[in-house]
């Protein structure tokens, strides 16, 4: 059992000072992992106090030097990727085998990507008589979320790191195993101290973040609810947020689209990471008279999704997080019981491993599309299927909730696609299972968020501009 009683505080481990823990779990047996401990108003305060010291400096150092010691991180991690995968394997319940690819060397080709990016998109810009700086916003307070634990720490702080930024990381209580090897990495590879602090912690450490007036952007990843608190927080105080929240993002799919390719596009978006994904595509929308076909294909689908320990090679979907969000998926499921809608497959009566936090995949047919299934978000394995008469009223199906995150769109021909992807409402959309870029921007629309992450954008939240106006005729000299 590990237990997590100790901050990254100016460079140094520094003990906690509450005895206030979360205890975290074993998503395949229950059993206890470690306890994590939670971090104090007045701990905030010494890591924001040590990131105001640390900035100074770190902001002024050449781009490209910031860009190396990223690029140092990254190679600490990376001895570390087997630990790593099966730390988050355990505490998330994503199989293995993806837990290594997704989950810990993606983030670390991420790290690297975003040094690589960091000189060429913080280069001064000419605009006429100006030059426009890119000048690092201060000190960032991070909040990431326990799902993709690793890669949305690494979204946050890779970018503002290059950015000339200075941050305080509160990370998931209940996936610590990352942050805690991130700290660890940044302290090996020589990174000033200060300039990245880690306090671990519950929402209450979170608040305090969000509270603290010298954290001049606040970056979040969680729920919509949550988000909408900090924004407001945020917006009192002036402070710039950057949100990534939640999604209930649809696959339209056409009359002439090749429904096999589809179903093997939404079945692997859906139950990915056991559907704790904010962008899994959870909403498929099939022609009516298509209805059957997709209901026969889903079926034999799922049949192949072994459900099971994420440490077996033979598990294709693993656990959910926790007691209380298997609990709160589970209500959800039987809601939708409850309303008689065609229950393709699972469902809360599925038989289940005999431990941990287990959801069978689940999909429910014809679903109403203002009903709670279509409207709200799971953040578990459930697909709702809703059918459509027209190509018109399938767009406004899909663009009919709160959220605008992701989407996809399946046709017969590229051009009919695109035609159609450009009329929905969402951050990104993939055309006839066009493959994931790391290098475009995310973020959403509407209840989705605020901003964007990934690739040079990604940085760019992380900075002001500064418009500096020459003499007309010095301008003309220089040029």
């Amino acid at each position: 059992m590990t237990a997590y009683q100790h901050h990254l505080i100016d460079g140094i481990w520094t003990a906690a000072q509450s005895a206030e823990i979360t205890r975290i779990h074993d998503s395949a047996s229950g059993t206890e992992l470690g306890q994590v401990a939670h971090g104090t108003r007045e701990e905030i305060h010494l890591a924001v106090r040590a990131a105001k010291n640390a900035f100074a400096s770190w902001s002024t150092l050449p781009v490209s030097t910031r860009a190396d010691y990223v690029r140092g991180i990254a190679n600490q991690l990376e001895e570390q990727v087997e630990q790593l995968a099966q730390g988050v394997a355990a505490e998330v319940g994503m199989p293995l085998k993806l837990s290594r690819r997704i989950q810990v060397q993606m983030p670390i080709l991420a790290w690297r990507a975003t040094a690589d990016l960091a000189v060429e998109c913080l280069a001064d810009v000419a605009l006429g008589h100006s030059t426009l700086n890119h000048v690092p916003v201060g000190i960032v307070g991070a909040i990431t979320p326990w799902n993709y634990p690793l890669h949305q720490i690494t979204a946050k702080v890779a970018a503002a790191l290059v950015a000339g930024c200075t941050v305080v990381l509160k990370p998931s209580e209940l996936a610590p195993c990352t942050a805690r090897a991130l700290g660890e990495a940044a302290v090996a590879a020589g990174l000033p101290k200060g300039v990245l602090n880690i306090v671990m912690g519950d929402a209450t450490t979170g608040q305090a973040l969000v509270d603290h007036p010298d954290v001049a952007l606040l970056s979040f990843t969680g729920s919509t609810a949550v988000g909408r608190r900090i924004a407001a927080s945020a917006g009192q105080a002036l402070k710039r947020v950057s949100l990534e929240l939640g999604g209930k993002s649809a696959c339209l799919a056409t009359a002439d689209a090749p429904a096999e390719s589809v179903v093997r596009q939404v079945v692997g978006s859906c139950f990915l990471n056991s559907g704790q994904s904010c962008n899994s595509l959870t909403r498929l929308l099939v022609p009516i008279e298509l209805y059957d076909t997709y209901r026969a294909l889903l079926a034999d689908a799922v049949t192949r999704l072994t459900l099971g320990d994420p440490l077996d090679s033979a598990t294709r979907m693993g656990p959910l997080v926790s007691a209380a969000h298997r609990d709160r998926v589970r209500a959800m499921i039987v809601e939708g019981e409850s309303q008689g809608l065609d229950l393709i497959a699972g469902g809360s009566q599925a038989q289940l491993p005999a431990n941990g936090y287990f959801i069978a995949p689940t999909i429910f047919g014809r679903v109403p599309p203002r009903s709670t299934l279509a409207q709200q978000e799971v953040f578990g394995p459930v697909l709702s299927v809703i059918t459509y008469e027209t190509e018109q009223q399938a767009i406004d199906i899909a663009n009919g909730t709160a959220y605008g995150l992701a989407a996809a769109v399946w046709a017969g021909t590229t051009d009919h696609a695109l035609t159609l992807a450009r009329q929905l409402r969402a951050g990104q959309v993939d055309v006839n299972g066009a493959p994931y870029n790391p290098a475009a921007p995310f973020g959403g629309f509407g209840d989705s968020g605020l901003g964007r992450e990934g690739g040079k954008y990604g940085i760019e939240e992380f900075v002001e501009i500064r418009a500096i106006q020459m003499p007309v005729s010095s301008a003309r000299e220089t040029a």
